[in-house]
């Protein structure tokens, strides 16, 4: 009798054991999982605060509470990038969000493990330090979103607006890459259409005034490419160039609307949330950011913006198509 009650003891733990090897069940810890996600944005202004908002609500609206974020803004410097990702490497975080250029070169040469995702860049492969090794595939622990404007449009936004000028005044911050990229091509652009062009840089906040100053003297038009210094300091632009009676055609909607006169301009909220969606799939679902290509805005993602306060302002008449 004893020997049946041992063999059978021994046969209920043998199934216990080949059913617990079988099972399918995700097991508690990584159905719990909790991801703690680092955003470094480079300063606050309307189109970075609009990516942040978006990359948090996709990952959000995906994940609930499972997923954690430390939002760190680097006031414009570069070097307030470099501790803001140190900590969050010191952190663990599980991935990490650079919102502009500056604060993506600042994760890269922090980790080469920790996944990086960019928003509110350019040109990846063009910025300083070649972030990436093409748009295709990237090649490490970086890939993102590009804020890439349609310049092309912009420069047809100009003529239909202000059809009589002659002169466009490019103007832009010298220490930020993507304004450069964005400018040389713009100078381009409007010198194929037949528009003559001078372009002017500021370096800082101190020097706007001087430069807008002189823009105003020599241009008909004003185009600011998508620049942080300027998008921070729009409200300097406007109290030069509207009294100066001089349209603002800017590279994103919210330069535009904060004291410019127009844009086509792509939905950073948009471009955030797609950010935030990249993120998941790499975060969560093991997408190797290496191979993950760079996500670009198409056309359908843009709009016009008209900011009519300054249109009446400067007594500037809408055409028709553009009312």
């Amino acid at each position: 009798m004893k020997k049946i009650i041992a063999m059978t003891i021994s046969v209920m733990m043998l199934i216990a054991m080949l059913s617990g090897c079988g099972s399918t069940e995700t097991p508690a810890a990584d159905a719990d999982k909790g991801y703690k996600v680092g955003i470094v944005q480079l300063m606050q202004h309307v189109a970075l605060d609009q990516a942040t908002q978006g990359f948090q609500d996709a990952l959000t609206e995906k994940l609930g509470d499972q997923v954690s974020f430390d939002v760190q803004l680097a006031s414009g410097e570069t070097t307030n990038c470099t501790t803001i990702v140190t900590k969050f490497v010191n952190d663990g975080v599980d991935l990490i969000m650079g919102n502009a250029t500056p604060a993506v070169i600042a994760a890269k040469e922090a980790t080469a493990t920790i996944p990086i995702i960019g928003t509110s860049v350019t040109d990846y492969v063009a910025a300083e330090a070649a972030i990436v090794a093409s748009n295709e595939a990237p090649g490490a622990n970086v890939t993102g979103y590009s804020d890439m404007s349609d310049i092309a449009a912009h420069v047809e936004l100009t003529q239909q607006l202000c059809p009589d000028a002659k002169t466009v005044a490019i103007i832009y911050c010298s220490a930020e890459p993507n304004s450069v990229i964005q400018g040389n091509q713009a100078e381009e652009l409007y010198t194929a259409a037949g528009l003559n062009t001078v372009t002017l840089t500021a370096s800082d906040i101190t020097t706007i005034s001087t430069v807008v100053t002189s823009a105003c003297e020599q241009a008909d038009v004003i185009y600011i490419p998508t620049d942080n210094l300027f998008a921070e300091n729009m409200e300097s632009v406007k109290n030069i160039a509207e009294p100066a009676k001089i349209p603002v055609i800017c590279g994103e909607g919210g330069m535009a609307q904060a004291g410019g006169t127009a844009s086509v301009a792509i939905d950073y909220y948009v471009l955030g949330y797609r950010a935030g969606e990249m993120a998941h799939e790499i975060m969560v679902n093991g997408a190797d950011p290496a191979t993950t290509p760079i996500g670009f805005m198409t056309a359908e993602d843009m709009e016009l913006i008209i900011n009519e306060e300054n249109v009446a302002a400067i007594g500037l008449t809408l055409p028709e198509d553009l009312k």
